[in-house]
Order: structure tokens, then C-alpha cells, then sequence
């Protein structure tokens, strides 16, 4: 795991407002309390419920229900709502923030990010748009866990002129959560984005999609007979539905561009079945299969909070 941001184990940034505190946004508020590399942890929710559920969780120190008092006073202001939601949450949050305070999300598309938020932020706000890869097919603040983190990658992806140290702060954040980061564009994000996560779980959703319209006793054996590969569909399928049905309406461009050459890749193999091309079929199962082996060496396969506290006991 790497170790905390800084040397001198001071905190990274001294009060954080997390907007949104389901999955993400609650592994956020544990993983940097874990590790000091934060102050005080102010978060959000419009529901009381949630609110009510991430205090008696108590990895917040206090939360509000307008997002513009949770953001007062903060030097870092993490969005870890729905995509859609950014535009109307910048305008709510613009006229409270801190001089000099560094605005970031976890949105997993990154080029409507500068579109939809920088316009109201404040001279002096710094944005740094990223995107931690990671996550579960669970939502709400329960199903948060420090060590989510782990291991993963987390991609920013801030515009030319931002101030290097805002960058650089916001990078030992997620160094000290246990990922490694990476920058690169946008735009070279949401297409590596679109053909790694947005169109699996696209195709999760149209296979589950199809189950759900077979006729009522096929579909009941279905699920009583489901093999690993449906499992994992089904898994993939069961993640929160407004996140993706944002991901997909703001990444449209990468998503439909790679969706073309996936379509056109299955053409070509349902010829080889109808043609009975066993040698094309076994050689294109051949390459994948270095592919699922490379993800695998990378140690980049989901982590689960049973197999995060494993991991966790046996590095103590």
C-alpha cells in the first residue's frame, strides 16, 4: 500500500467536502481518515436518510443538506454525485467557496467536466477533474471501505494553466489512499474509458436486459442455472442505474465510436460460426485470453470489502 501523502504526516488538506456520500464518497471520508490525510470531513446529501446513515456510520464529522454550506471553508471540495448533477451543484456551490480552495470529482467521464463546472467557479478555485477506477456494484454510504483504493488507478485529467500545486496536492490525496495516478487528457480518458468500463457494462446491461425479457419459466432457469459469465454480467449490470445512464449520455461521442468497431468485430465472429471457422474463432479466443492474463499480472480485478480486509490483516 503506499504510504501517507506527506513526510512529515501532516494532512494533505485541511477541511474536505465530499458531495455525494454514497460508495465512492464514503470510501473517500474512511480511507483519508485512515490515513490522516485530511482534517475535518464535511459532506452532503440532499435525503435525510443518507445523511442520517453516514452519521451514524460516523465517518463524517458533519454533513449538511445544502452543498454550498458543506463546501464553506473547505481547501478541497470533492464531487461525488451524478454526472448530471454537476452543472446545477457548481452553480449552488460557486459563491461559497474558499479562495484558493481546489474543486475535484470522480466522475468516470472527464471531458464535460471543465464544461459544466469551470464556468462558475470562482478566480482563484482551482479544478482538478479525476476519476479513481475502482468500485462495486453496491451503492449508499454502507457499502463504502477504506480500502477500496488499493492498488487501483486514479486518472486526472486537469486543463493547461492549472496551478501545478493544486494538481500536485490533489495527487498525494489519492497516492495516500493506496492508488497510483496517472494525467492525460480528457479526451484520451473517455476513449480508453469507453472501451475499458462504459461499453462492458453497456453490454452487461443488454444481456441482463434480454434474461429480463425471456418468457417467465425460461427466465427463472436462467437465473437457477446462471454460470460465471452471466454472474459477472449480472454483477456489472447491478451497478447504480443514474451514474451510467449519465456516463453514457456524457461520453456518447467515445462510447458510440467504440461501439461501432465493437459491433462491426461481432459481425466477424458470428460469420466464423455460421462458417464453421474453428481456426478464426480459436485464434481470436487466443489473444483475448493474453488480455484477461495481463489484467490479471496488474493485480486490476475488483476488490471486495471482504477481500480488502484480507489484505489489509495480513500487511498489519
Amino acid at each position: 500500500m503506499t504510504a501517507p501523502a506527506t513526510e512529515t504526516g501532516a494532512p494533505v488538506f485541511k477541511r474536505l467536502a465530499l458531495l455525494g456520500i454514497g460508495l465512492i464518497g464514503s470510501s473517500v471520508a474512511r480511507a483519508a481518515r485512515k490515513h490522516g490525510l485530511v482534517g475535518e470531513i464535511v459532506g452532503h446529501s440532499r435525503r435525510q436518510e443518507t445523511r442520517d446513515e453516514a452519521m451514524a456510520l460516523g465517518f463524517l464529522d458533519r454533513v449538511e443538506a445544502d452543498p454550498a454550506a458543506a463546501v464553506a471553508g473547505a481547501d478541497i471540495v470533492m464531487i461525488c454525485a451524478p454526472m448530471g448533477a454537476y452543472e446545477q451543484l457548481a452553480k449552488a456551490i460557486a459563491p461559497a467557496l474558499a479562495p484558493g480552495a481546489v474543486v475535484t470529482d470522480v466522475g468516470s467521464v472527464k471531458g464535460m467536466v471543465a464544461k459544466t463546472i469551470a464556468p462558475y467557479l470562482p478566480a482563484g478555485v482551482h479544478l482538478v477533474p479525476g476519476h479513481p477506477i475502482a468500485g462495486t456494484e453496491h451503492s449508499g454510504p454502507s457499502a463504502g471501505f477504506a480500502e477500496l483504493f488499493i492498488d487501483r488507478w486514479c486518472v486526472l485529467t486537469p486543463e493547461p494553466g492549472v496551478a501545478p500545486e493544486a494538481v500536485a496536492k490533489v495527487e498525494a490525496l489519492w497516492r495516500g489512499m493506496g492508488m497510483m495516478v496517472e494525467r492525460m487528457t480528457a479526451e484520451h480518458h473517455d476513449r480508453v474509458l469507453a472501451i475499458t468500463s462504459h461499453i462492458p457494462h453497456l453490454i452487461a446491461y443488454t444481456i441482463v436486459g434480454t434474461a429480463s425479457d425471456m418468457e417467465e419459466a425460461t427466465q427463472a432457469e436462467v437465473i437457477r442455472f446462471s454460470a460465471g459469465g452471466f454472474r459477472d454480467f449480472t454483477r456489472i449490470a447491478g451497478s447504480d442505474p443514474v451514474m451510467w445512464r449519465d456516463v453514457f449520455l456524457t461520453n456518447k461521442d467515445a462510447v458510440l465510436e467504440v461501439l461501432q468497431q465493437f459491433t462491426e468485430d461481432l459481425v466477424r465472429l458470428q460469420r466464423a460460426i455460421r462458417r464453421g471457422e474453428g481456426d478464426t474463432l480459436q485464434s481470436w479466443f487466443t489473444r483475448t485470453r493474453a488480455i484477461r492474463r495481463g489484467v490479471v499480472d496488474a493485480h486490476q480485478e475488483e476488490m471486495e470489502p471482504e477481500k480488502a480486509a484480507r489484505l489489509t490483516k495480513d500487511e498489519d
